[in-house]
């Protein structure tokens, strides 16, 4: 399979967790991914088809009612105006790639970034984890939220899963 191809069959699969988050295969045997699990595998395809110019990213955006409408009714009940979310993307020849969904994610929330970082497929679960709690945490501190970081990364959580529905 061209890697085109691959990239549009990707993008046309459903949202939703994988069983197990180290295992990007699932993405196409359980027809599902999210941003990481996608991603990843496509990454992890580039490289062991020595596809250059293939870049993975984790990038923090402010979510918000916005660039993500289904949310607003949690993050309105909480006073929140955003929260900083971990999205994961491609950038094939420096032009950001993102399979999340049918149509791109990545241009509803280029505005919204506020810091990215280029990964590897296998930092993608634990290390993403890890950076975006790291950062929440900086953010909780720095803008004074009326939340802890346990309430937040809960509206977060349950922000996810409406992303699911």
């Amino acid at each position: 399979m061209k890697f085109k191809e691959l990239i549009d069959k990707v993008k046309n699969i459903p949202y939703g967790r994988n069983a197990n988050r180290y295992d990007f295969s699932l993405v196409l045997s359980e027809n599902k991914g999210t941003c990481s699990s996608k991603h990843a595998f496509l990454k992890d395809f580039a490289d062991k088809n020595e596809i250059e110019n293939v870049k993975l990213y984790i990038g923090i955006f402010k979510m918000n009612e916005v660039n993500t409408p289904k949310i607003s009714d949690l993050l309105s009940k909480n006073n929140i105006n955003y929260i900083p979310e971990a999205h994961c993307y491609l950038k094939i020849n420096q032009i950001p790639v993102d399979v999340t969904t049918s149509d791109s994610f990545y241009d509803k929330i280029k505005n919204e970034i506020i810091e990215e970082i280029e990964i590897i497929p296998n930092q993608v679960s634990d290390f993403k984890l890890e950076y975006h709690k790291a950062f929440l945490k900086k953010w909780i501190e720095e803008t004074n939220q009326n939340n802890t970081f346990e309430e937040i990364w809960e509206i977060r959580e349950q922000s996810i899963e409406k992303l699911s529905i």
